[in-house]
């Protein structure tokens, strides 16, 4: 289901198409349930198969956990760590703080995959993700590292050019930058009062981290966090009228959580977080 094709997922599990084939043909004959059905374009799964899958990641995930734990050296945190977040955290604050963990653990290797999804572990393509939602469809240690303020910065130079807006009403009259199609980020901008007209944002992008670029080059005012907006040099507008808490969550799945160099990590991400929303 995740390749969408019997020849890449033959691909991906380093064995033949035929036998790949014959392993689906096989759990076929041993459910009585189709699990796909063939196109020329590729597998289309069933409405069965679609049920049976969060059934069968949690399986995928155990069976790789214990391989994991079967294969570790007790004490030793070395292998691969692969870590989801958002392109923001994985750009603007993990990178300088990452460098101690590989002075303490040389052997240790670290994946980012970035994306914009608030998801806690999506098909569980990660050991430990860093999301502002806690996750609950899925059997997982997640723990607080706290929380940071998000309101409207703009650079010095764009205030003193354009003037300080004073209520919500005058942003009107400036340049915004906002999200795009992104109908949770659309939300909080309406319940924080913000008219969400197309025509009021001179720049319009789903992407956090195009949005920070945009403020920081000054082309308007929007939302940023609090920390990275110090450490840039932003002031912030508009402080009581626009302002919400976003928490931050680490989280990996409970199978995981006994691996040496998985625990290391998940360890050292949740006491640098607490450290960075505490500055």
């Amino acid at each position: 289901m995740r390749e969408g094709s019997l020849s890449a997922a033959a691909r991906s599990l380093n064995v033949s198409q035929p036998t790949t084939r014959r392993h689906i043909e096989s759990l076929e004959q041993s459910l009585g349930q189709k699990l796909f059905i063939r196109t020329p374009s590729g597998l289309i799964p069933t409405e069965t198969a679609q049920v049976l899958l969060p059934h069968v990641v949690e399986m995928a995930a155990a069976a790789e956990a214990f391989v994991r734990a079967a294969s570790a050296d007790i004490g030793s945190a070395k292998g691969t760590v692969r870590i989801a977040t958002s392109e923001l955290l994985g750009v603007e604050i993990l990178p300088q703080r990452l460098e101690p963990l590989r002075l303490h653990y040389p052997d240790l290797l670290l994946e980012l995959s970035l994306s914009s999804k608030i998801e806690g572990l999506p098909g569980l393509e990660a050991d430990i993700a860093i999301r502002t939602l806690r996750p609950k469809a899925l059997p997982v240690s997640a723990q607080r590292a706290g929380y940071c303020e998000v309101g409207l910065y703009a650079t010095e130079d764009y205030l003193t050019r354009y003037g300080i807006p004073h209520s919500i009403g005058a942003l009107a009259l400036h340049a915004l930058i906002g999200p795009d199609r992104k109908l949770h980020d659309i939300e909080v901008f309406c319940k924080q009062g913000m008219d969400f007209a197309p025509h009021q944002y001179r720049l319009r992008t789903d992407s956090h981290l195009a949005q920070l670029a945009a403020i920081r080059n000054g082309l308007g005012i929007g939302a940023c966090h609090e920390p990275i907006a110090r450490q840039s040099g932003l002031v912030r507008v508009l402080a009581q009228e626009f302002s919400y808490p976003l928490e931050f969550w680490v989280v990996m799945h409970e199978d995981l959580r006994n691996i040496p160099e998985v625990r290391v990590v998940f360890d050292h991400l949740l006491n640098t977080l607490r450290q960075y929303l505490a500055e």
